[in-house]
């Protein structure tokens, strides 16, 4: 018995021991005590098992006898024991919980049989749902660990966590096992709201059967599905699911080229336009940030979906017709290739345009304060000069009222004489500069 499932037994034994006790003596309000014993009781033996993962409570519940087993069942919650289902026997299964299977929660998990040249859509809801099925696809959404091992172990496998295993170098995340299956990892594109992000995906060759792991839905899986589903002989085998999950990849990502392309067509018209405000510039600037960002993205994933091709290929798994499909598939990424280095060149011109403008609202800004600084300087000297004692000794006699009039008539009169000078030295200079 394991360390935890004694920390268990002890709780147990020591509660019926105490329960017992209580039980058995005289005292007022006994019904009340017993309760409250009760209560606390289930109180601590819930504090201990909250922490642990439903493997380990499966463990622990083989380990304990069917009394102290069936007492530890009945303090687990609905969904915990929905959990634990899938982690004990067959045989303590039916004792716990009588003939009541193990269903899957929140995940998806369908699976694909070919019927007519078509793919008919199965979905997978509890353990009886494989029963004699013979597909050639098992699609797991969302699936739980105890989920994953169960599918694994129903046909052999075993299989990890594709947010894990995405992780790995590629010479890990491309392979062939001793036994013949292959192993693929990769990252599809998601690209929705304006937000797009890279989705690991799982998947596996066994003896004629591709399984796919996912914990996001991504508009490439429903396309396939809607394919196969509606489209006769569309696919033979479970390389051509691969190939054509492949496939529609980079077809989402070539509608995702379109879409920056058009979004780039707005953004070039706004920076070639006369006159950008340092506004309109920053938001500008965030929206090509977004773009280069998804297209950065897009390429990451096709360059992953062309070494995935390219290990099929060495694979030698493929026909003489899927040999081609894949051939094709490598000449579309290498087409897309060469639009995202397009791509990424016109975003660096848009984004160092949009940066001259800002630059020339600056300069803008800054000449407006040298003209200011100029103009005012001749009427600066002439204030310093009549804020001394000469001024009274110039005015001596005449109204302080036309005095200061004149004073101020004369300092507005230099500044417009001083502007227009300016004026006329700059369109002088602009003259010479196109001559």
């Amino acid at each position: 018995m394991s360390v935890p499932a004694e920390k268990v037994s002890e709780l147990l034994k020591k509660q019926k021991r105490i329960e017992s006790l209580v039980h058995n003596q005289s005292m007022p309000r006994q019904a009340i005590v017993e309760t409250l014993v009760q209560r606390q009781h289930l109180a601590e033996l819930h504090n201990l098992l909250s922490p642990w993962p439903a493997s380990e409570i499966g463990t622990i519940l083989e380990s304990l006898p069917v009394d102290e087993a069936m007492l530890l069942w009945a303090q687990l919650s609905a969904e915990r024991q929905n959990d634990v289902l899938w982690e004990i026997s067959d045989s303590l299964r039916a004792l716990l919980a009588d003939s009541r299977e193990p269903a899957f929660n929140e995940s998806q998990i369908n699976a694909f049989v070919l019927v007519d040249g078509r793919l008919r859509q199965i979905a997978v809801e509890g353990r009886k749902s494989l029963e004699g099925l013979q597909p050639i696809w098992i699609d797991l959404l969302g699936a739980s660990k105890a989920e994953r091992n169960f599918v694994g172990l129903h046909f052999g496998l075993t299989f990890s966590d594709p947010d894990d295993v995405t992780d790995l170098e590629a010479s890990s995340r491309y392979r062939i096992e001793d036994n013949g299956d292959i192993h693929l990892h990769s990252n599809f594109l998601l690209d929705r709201e304006g937000k797009s992000r890279s989705v690991p995906v799982s998947f596996v060759l066994h003896q004629g059967v591709l399984f796919t792991l996912r914990n996001q839905e991504l508009p490439v899986f429903r396309l396939q599905r809607r394919r196969t589903l509606t489209q006769p002989g569309y696919v033979s085998d479970c390389t051509d699911v691969l190939l054509d999950l492949y496939g529609a990849d980079v077809e989402y990502s070539a509608d995702s080229l379109e879409d920056i392309y058009a979004t780039l067509g707005e953004v070039g018209r706004q920076v070639l336009s006369e006159v950008i405000t340092d506004r309109e510039a920053a938001a500008i600037l965030g929206d090509i940030a977004e773009q280069e960002d998804l297209n950065g993205r897009i390429r990451g994933n096709i360059l992953d979906t062309q070494r995935a091709i390219h290990f099929l290929i060495r694979s030698k798994i493929m026909s003489t017709s899927q040999g081609e499909d894949a051939r094709q598939i490598l000449h579309n990424i290498e087409s897309l290739n060469s639009h995202t280095s397009f791509l990424f060149d016109k975003i660096n011109f848009l984004m160092d345009a949009t940066i001259g403008f800002i630059n020339i609202n600056q300069n803008r800004r800054i000449n407006q304060l040298t003209v200011f600084g100029v103009v005012f300087t001749p009427i600066n000297i002439l204030a310093g000069m009549g804020g001394m004692s000469e001024f009274s000794m110039m005015t001596q006699g005449i109204p302080w009222p036309v005095a200061y009039g004149a004073f101020l008539g004369g300092a507005v009169l230099i500044g417009v004489i001083t502007f227009l000078a300016l004026k006329h030295l700059e369109s002088r200079q602009t003259r010479v500069k196109r001559l």
